[in-house]
């Protein structure tokens, strides 16, 4: 789950933008005077250059403000190229992207709400692709049809779960709704990527913007767990679930993948877990939360093991330490898992209020060390 954003990619956008940043371009400097400084505050966004050569991108990221915020390069249309959700007041991060040459813009979303102060940033160069290692194309190739294969996996489980709140059958629909949510939190930042999907589909009450009506999963989850009631507003709310995901299933296959952006997405879904489930934030009401996790931490070592015949030629060491680091979450997790027919809502999980303090803070921990070294993976497949 992301903060909302409220824009709407329009298709004529959608097919201009996709030749902008597919494939590898020549290789700029990442490092030193050739980053972007990134300065953000509570009100600006400030930016050490309007102008990079198309290729590997790097912004150095400060965040000066009182604020946790956002730091994202976007496509005119809202895309999303890159980004880095939730870099706390007075903390640091280097995002390293694939740009081709176009127009862009830089943005700090202080709160993480709102449209946020954007930078314009021209990105020059001829556009052209340099030959990229083999191996790379392969790894988006495969990791586009894997996201496809969730999208298209998610939609029975959707309708499912549709069909038995049409029903007015609570049991059967808390049932089916933590099943019905791992193939999208499995590739959650593909459908981040769009821009206008994730805010209909996956906000929290406390992720709305003003004005925005709260649709999607959440809501139907306060109401079956919380209000323990369904009603026709909440048979409306899935119907619309249902349309709002084919319109995410079909638009999978138009996502602009690159090597960079499936590292930065493997990282941003261990941000989801850190921010939203060891808390107990994100499924508030259900408790489902350690079902999303384990589809995050799934989504995020898929994208890695494609990645990693690149990764390892250049970091063996990095490699070594994120397999260590997924294994040990990985076995973590499987202490929580259980066989009760009482656990069937919780896809296979103990329910999240059931998990002590300690134990949320073991899982954390689990977390913090798998994901220092994943966000080393995006500089290492493009070494």
């Amino acid at each position: 789950m992301r903060a909302a954003r409220l824009s709407v990619v329009t298709a004529v956008a959608t097919a201009a933008a996709l030749t902008a940043v597919t494939g590898c371009t020549e290789k700029s400097k990442a490092d030193g005077d050739a980053a972007v400084q990134v300065t953000a505050a509570d009100s600006k966004c400030d930016t050490s250059t309007k102008s990079v050569p198309a290729g590997q991108v790097t912004l150095k990221i400060e965040n000066k403000g009182s604020k946790a915020t956002e730091v994202e390069i976007l496509f005119p249309d809202d895309r999303i190229v890159s980004e880095k959700e939730n870099i706390g007041s007075g903390t640091k991060y280097t995002l390293t992207a694939e740009v081709k040459a176009g127009e862009y813009e830089i943005a700090c979303r202080p709160g993480m709400k709102g449209h946020g102060v954007r930078q314009k940033l021209t990105v020059t160069g001829s556009g052209a692709a340099a030959k990229r290692n083999p191996k790379l194309d392969k790894a988006v190739a495969d990791y586009r049809e894997y996201a496809q294969e969730q999208a298209d996996a998610t939609l029975p489980k959707v309708e499912v779960f549709a069909k038995a709140i049409k029903a007015g059958d609570l049991k059967a629909a808390q049932d089916a709704f933590a099943p019905s949510r791992v193939g999208w939190e499995r590739t959650e930042p593909i459908a981040e990527s769009f821009g206008d999907i994730d805010p209909k589909t996956d906000t929290r009450a406390d992720g709305l913007e003003k004005g925005q009506k709260w649709t999607g999963w959440h809501a139907l989850e306060k109401a079956l767990w919380q209000d323990k009631k369904i009603g026709a507003e909440q048979k409306t709310l899935a119907d619309q679930l249902v349309t709002d995901l084919k319109d995410w299933q079909g638009r999978v296959g138009k996502a602009v993948i690159t090597p960079t952006s499936m590292a930065n997405g493997a990282k941003e879904l261990l941000d989801e877990v850190a921010t939203g489930k060891v808390t107990g934030e994100e499924d508030r009401y259900s408790h489902t939360d350690l079902s999303d996790f384990k589809a995050n931490v799934e989504g995020a070592q898929q994208a890695y093991e494609l990645l990693k015949p690149v990764a390892q030629a250049n970091d063996k060491a990095l490699t070594a330490e994120l397999d260590k680091q997924f294994a040990a979450l990985n076995t973590l997790l499987d202490k929580y898992r259980t066989d009760s027919p009482q656990e069937k809502a919780q896809n296979g999980f103990v329910s999240y209020d059931k998990v002590t303090g300690d134990q949320r803070k073991e899982l954390s921990d689990a977390v913090n060390a798998l994901a220092e070294p994943l966000s080393k993976l995006a500089a290492a497949v493009v070494k």
